[in-house]
């Protein structure tokens, strides 16, 4: 019974961050601060109430639509507040303390990049620096500790160099067609959070997501060979996916060759 209420309240933070972050989100594009200002209607810039910011219960009371304007409220806002929600529990009961702190603000900043680049074609400088600097922080801390082995830190400087590299020369022969530079942040970060081999297994998955989702689009014909596609949000999932299964995939894999 305990566990139960320690998952639901973990449930309830992670709704109420999800509604930060969406605040977080919509006010990189408009360049405002989101510590200082009221949360506004983005359609008719009407200051919001505590009862319009309920998360998820909010959009379903107002039916989906702006109180003062009656203009649509996107799905972005109860979706992003639930799937924070679910990565909070999951983390919660997946990693202990300290880690699953370190990884609930690391799924945060995830999150943002999935949406902002999903929306705009871009991801924020500001979200991958934050990340690459808290990893960088938390490796020093580990290091300083003696938590890391030096074998693990070869791997995380390898990964993130290999990756960096990797996706560099991907946005350098195309001159910025086939990959944004903003991936190759995003890669840079993915190698020094995953280290080796997980990011490998990221990078497949990301590619292989990324790829299959493409093929179905023009298939659709909701998008042609020459359409632009963002690709960081391929890149979170591969994230996701190595972080929660990376170590239970790569044993599965190598025991396909044992004799």
């Amino acid at each position: 019974m305990e566990s139960i209420l320690i998952d639901i309240f973990i449930f309830l933070l992670g709704l109420v961050i999800g509604s930060f972050l969406n605040c977080v989100i919509y006010r990189i594009e408009v360049n405002r601060s989101f510590i200082n200002d009221r949360s506004i209607c983005p359609k008719c810039k009407h200051v919001l109430a505590w009862r319009d910011l309920l998360p998820v219960l909010s959009f379903f009371l107002l039916k989906g639509r702006c109180r003062y304007c009656k203009q649509p409220i996107s799905w972005q806002y109860p979706s992003v507040e639930l799937l924070t929600a679910i990565l909070f529990v999951w983390i919660f009961n997946y990693f202990a303390l300290p880690l699953a702190i370190f990884n609930v603000v690391i799924a945060c900043l995830l999150v943002i990049v999935f949406i902002y680049d999903l929306k705009h074609f871009i991801i924020p400088d500001r979200i991958t620096f934050s990340a690459i600097g808290l990893v960088l922080i938390y490796d020093l801390a580990l290091i300083v500790l003696q938590r890391l082995s030096q074998w693990q830190i070869i791997s995380l400087v390898s990964a993130a160099a290999g990756a960096g590299m990797f996706f560099f020369l991907i946005y350098a022969i195309s001159r910025g067609k086939w990959m944004g530079f903003g991936d190759v942040k995003l890669a840079l970060f993915m190698g020094l959070f995953l280290g080796f081999p997980n990011i490998l297994l990221a990078l497949l998955f990301a590619f292989g997501i990324g790829g299959i989702i493409g093929i179905i689009l023009v298939f659709l014909k909701k998008k042609s060979l020459k359409s632009e596609v963002p690709f960081g949000p391929f890149l979170v999932m591969g994230t996701f996916i190595a972080l929660f299964w990376g170590e239970k995939i790569i044993k599965w894999y190598l025991n396909l060759f044992q004799i």
